[in-house]
């Protein structure tokens, strides 16, 4: 007769999963943070590039809908890595974390 496989404890479990969503989460607001970051960055330079009298200027509703479009360039960025950024954000909070336990 063999015995079934222990499966691990409900609170084991529920720590483990706690750990797995707790990293999901800095990951995503090191990413987030990474976005604003970037988007700080190329801000200026679309508004340098803000010019009406070029045959494909936008007018008025390109200057309305610049910020959002300059926000979703740096969440685009931020997704596909960065500049590198992310994983050191990542790591501060992590130790942060440690730190208030």
């Amino acid at each position: 007769m063999t015995t079934p496989a222990l499966s691990p404890t409900p609170p084991l479990a529920a720590a483990a999963g706690k750990q797995t969503h707790d990293m999901a989460r800095i990951a995503k607001a090191a990413e987030d943070f990474t976005a604003v970051a970037l988007g700080a960055l190329l801000k200026p330079m679309f508004e340098a590039a803000d010019d009406d009298s070029n045959p494909f200027g936008g007018g008025a509703g390109e200057k309305a809908w610049r910020p959002m479009m300059v926000d979703e360039i740096a969440k685009s960025i931020a997704r596909q890595g960065g500049f590198g950024l992310s994983a050191p954000v990542a790591q501060a909070m992590l130790q942060m974390q440690e730190k208030a336990r």
